[in-house]
């Protein structure tokens, strides 16, 4: 028989801890332990198949609780709910092609902020050793020679006047951030020229020649502007504009401080690619770069992939009055060097604060703004 202290000590034992328990480890030091990922990131990126439902007679929008209008109404196709095109926000402006999330489903890309050095390098800044020169155009040179022409003249030939950059280089950094964090919210890339990739037109599509009825020539003042403009911003002086977000028109550019009538502000840039290529697609921001004469040689700049700030400046809704009031700049296509380029312009003074708007149907009235606000 055992000792009476060798069996009590086997009581004890047994009575704090059960005999299939398994003795504890002690964690590792070098081995962190294993972090679970919460279900709502799981579903979250989890595939989903859409589940076709038998009647789509009781459908209504989530937003406002109308199931009229029906040839409006967008269906998600993960949760299957309804929207009307003008309840989202942003608004949609034109049926999607192909499948569509609804902004629960979709979820919210989370918005990047960028130092000083991440715009830099993100805009590819070229660096200067004296900032404080001012530039001046050929332009700025004859306003101080004395005028023996009339001013009625004048007024006839009125030129393009380039932006005139914030003094201030850290709110210009200020200002290239915005839209920095605008393009990557929206998976692209800056570009302030017009890009040209296999599989989509050549440059060699894009002459003014092809067009319809001919192409206005950019005269020789506005192209040393032109010029001048694009110089400014590979220095990192930029347009005095801001991109922010509305929670009804999506990304918009508002300015940044007083822009005068005329003042040339960007560049519509993008991918270049032929109208039939993009009869299918939803992009809703192309802009028509070349009508020819045979259509299947007209061209289109698609900012899906690659852009600039042109790319988040909004249209008016064109048939209201309240709506064409907005507009303060417009789209203008010109030939320059032979090629085409579309070129934004300020078609009145635009005070600090203010939203910049321009027509998308200034020339082919097809696109719909009727939900525009």
């Amino acid at each position: 028989m055992a000792p009476a202290t060798t069996l009590a000590a086997a009581r004890r034992l047994v009575g704090s801890r059960r005999r299939t328990e398994a003795p504890r480890r002690r964690p590792s030091p070098s081995s962190p332990p294993r972090k679970l990922r919460p279900m709502s990131e799981i579903m979250a990126r989890a595939k989903y198949a859409v589940v076709e439902r038998t009647d789509y007679s009781n459908i209504i929008c989530e937003q406002c609780g109308s199931g009229e209008r029906s040839d409006e109404l967008l269906l998600c196709d993960k949760c299957d709910k309804g929207f009307h095109m003008k309840c989202l926000r942003p608004i949609v402006a034109r049926v999607p092609i192909g499948s569509w999330l609804c902004p629960k489903c979709s979820g919210h890309r989370r918005v990047r902020s960028f130092s000083q050095k991440k715009i830099i390098d993100f805009f590819r800044i070229q660096k200067t050793g004296d900032g404080k020169n001012k530039c001046t155009s050929n332009q700025d040179t004859r306003k101080r020679r004395k005028r023996s022409r009339s001013l009625v003249l004048l007024k006839k030939r009125r030129r393009l006047l380039p932006f005139i950059p914030s003094e201030d280089p850290n709110q210009r950094l200020k200002q290239m951030g915005t839209l920095a964090s605008a393009l990557t919210a929206m998976q692209m890339e800056f570009s302030d020229d017009l890009t040209y990739f296999p599989g989509m037109a050549p440059r060699s599509a894009n002459q003014a020649k092809f067009e319809n009825g001919g192409m206005q020539v950019l005269a020789k003042e506005d192209m040393e502007t032109w010029e001048l403009c694009r110089a400014m911003f590979r220095r990192g002086e930029c347009p005095p504009l801001i991109v922010v977000f509305d929670s009804c028109e999506g990304y918009t550019v508002e300015a940044d401080a007083q822009i005068k009538d005329m003042t040339f502000i960007a560049e519509y840039t993008g991918d270049v690619d032929y109208i039939k290529n993009r009869e299918n697609d939803d992009c809703d921001s192309m802009m028509t770069l070349l009508l020819a004469t045979d259509t299947s040689k007209s061209l289109v700049i698609c900012p899906d992939r690659r852009g600039n700030i042109a790319r988040f400046i909004n249209g008016i809704n064109n048939h209201t009055v309240e709506g064409k009031k907005k507009q303060n700049c417009k789209c203008v296509r010109y030939s320059v060097n032979g090629e085409c380029r579309v070129l934004l312009v300020a078609t009145r003074d635009i005070a600090k604060g203010e939203r910049l708007y321009y027509d998308y149907n200034g020339h082919e009235h097809e696109y719909p703004t009727h939900h525009f606000v």
